[in-house]
């Protein structure tokens, strides 16, 4: 199914093809998930489309520089991550898509992204 997903300003547009719809939703209690505090569904790397303001989008990045974090610059809405846990998909804003209100989903998972398997030290 695919989604239209906008910013808050509408400077920003996305079509988006989740890969097992609203059933991927998740929330993530790393440093930096916890503060945006926006839940994510599962994107395939080639299932998200910039329709309108990629010029808008600001990337962030830290830590080991895998996960790639936009959101607008003008309004500051989070849209979408290439993710680390798994480079070949995005989570993308379930709060940004059209027609979907998240209070709606129930209780949405949460990934203990604290403990990211990427941060394990390795065994000696």
């Amino acid at each position: 199914m695919t989604h239209k997903l906008t910013c808050h300003c509408g400077a920003v547009e996305l079509e988006v093809t989740l890969g097992d719809g609203l059933n991927t939703a998740r929330r993530c209690d790393c440093s930096f998930c916890r503060r945006r505090g926006a839940a994510a569904a599962t994107a395939p790397f080639g299932g998200i489309r910039i329709i309108r303001g990629a010029d808008t989008l600001t990337l962030y990045q830290w830590g080991t520089n895998t996960a790639k974090h936009y959101f607008c610059s003008v309004c500051g809405i989070y849209t979408h991550h290439q993710r680390r846990s798994n480079p070949n998909e995005f989570g993308v804003n379930i709060g940004a898509l059209e027609g979907v209100n998240p209070s709606e989903l129930g209780d949405i998972p949460w990934n203990n992204g604290v403990n990211h398997p990427s941060d394990a030290m390795p065994d000696q």
